[in-house]
């Protein structure tokens, strides 16, 4: 099982390598999709589980987000094969990545939190 930082960073480049310049169209399209499993295969894998109740709310909310995310994914895959102008796929993968991004920043400050008040916190 790949990082999430690993998955997201393969498909970051590449997406930074424009199609047509090193590769053929088609295999830059193919080599997309398969960065872009990687990076379901991240999303579908993390958990939000807690002990606390005061978490519930914030985890469900990280559920409903990642649910919204991996929707947004689907609906792009068939579309990088599809489009014809690929600048404007690669902007809206670009745009989901960075979503994603922040998505995983929530779910680390949710673990942090249910980890910081186990421990007593600051206060």
């Amino acid at each position: 099982m790949r990082t999430s930082t690993s998955a997201l960073q393969s498909l970051q480049q590449t997406l930074d390598s424009p199609p047509q310049q090193r590769v053929p169209l088609g295999t830059w399209r193919w080599s997309v999709r398969q960065q872009m499993a990687g990076v379901r295969d991240v999303l579908i894998s993390e958990t939000t589980q807690h002990e606390d109740e005061w978490l519930d709310a914030r985890g469900g909310a990280v559920l409903r987000e990642r649910n919204s995310l991996l929707g947004r994914l689907s609906e792009l895959g068939p579309r990088v094969l599809e489009v014809e102008d690929v600048d404007v796929v690669r902007q809206e993968l670009r745009r989901l990545l960075a979503d994603i991004a922040h998505h995983l920043q929530r779910l680390n400050d949710l673990a942090y939190d249910d980890v910081s008040l186990e421990l007593g916190g600051s206060e």
